[in-house]
């Protein structure tokens, strides 16, 4: 025979323990570590683009679609790269405007 289960009030687990890293206790922090990594990893990205377009043009050698596929690759790495270093510069212009730090790793 199946018995009454009854569920208990437990007290909630401080967000700083369930964490794999003890320094990201907040939402915030989280957010925080992740946009660091995404600006890092958008700049390996635009580099790794900019490369591979540079060989394709270099190795081209007349094939004018194999050159314009790399022009494109170092078109879409730059516009990327631009894209990245104007976020960036938006969010140091709102750091300035509001007088808050909106993401620790940037001071």
């Amino acid at each position: 025979m199946i018995e009454k289960v009854l569920a208990q009030s437990v007290q909630p687990v401080p967000l700083a323990t369930l964490a794999p890293n003890p320094s990201l206790s907040t939402f915030g922090m989280v957010v925080t570590a992740v946009v660091k990594n995404a600006f890092v990893l958008a700049g390996v990205i635009s580099f790794i683009l900019l490369i591979f377009g540079g060989f394709n043009v270099i190795v081209a050698a007349g094939d004018a679609k194999k050159a314009q596929q790399g022009k494109a690759a170092i078109t879409g790495a730059v516009t990327g790269l631009l894209l990245v270093l104007g976020s960036y510069l938006l969010v140091q212009i709102l750091d300035v405007l509001t007088g808050r730090t909106i993401f620790r790793f940037l001071n």
